[in-house]
């Protein structure tokens, strides 16, 4: 299915089994620099890198970058919903969807 359009900042999750597109925006991003308790949104990447992110973290994570992808569900659909590949896919795509919200993708 692919992994959304990089260039948009986007990344692909499926949850119980449909594709939903994500994306961080800037209000998302200031909203997560103050819920995630990061200094800054530098100290959100660095703890992304180096692996000091919790559950908490990813799923504020993905749920910033779905209602910036135009999803209107809450929280607790987000947190009950099947997520095809599991923890090990919900974090590496909100890894992605935060540093895509940083880089251009490499050509």
């Amino acid at each position: 299915m692919g992994d959304g359009n990089p260039y948009a900042g986007e990344v692909a999750l499926v949850l119980d089994g449909e594709r939903h597109l994500l994306k961080l925006t800037l209000g998302a991003l200031a909203e997560l620099e103050t819920d995630m308790q990061a200094d800054s949104l530098v100290g959100l990447v660095r703890r992304f890198e180096n692996g000091g992110f919790r559950a908490r973290d990813v799923a504020r994570l993905l749920l910033a970058g779905l209602r910036g992808g135009g999803w209107q569900e809450d929280a607790s659909r987000l947190l009950s919903a099947e997520i095809e590949g599991g923890p090990i896919e919900a974090t590496r795509v909100a890894a992605l969807l935060l540093g895509r919200a940083f880089a251009l993708p490499e050509r």
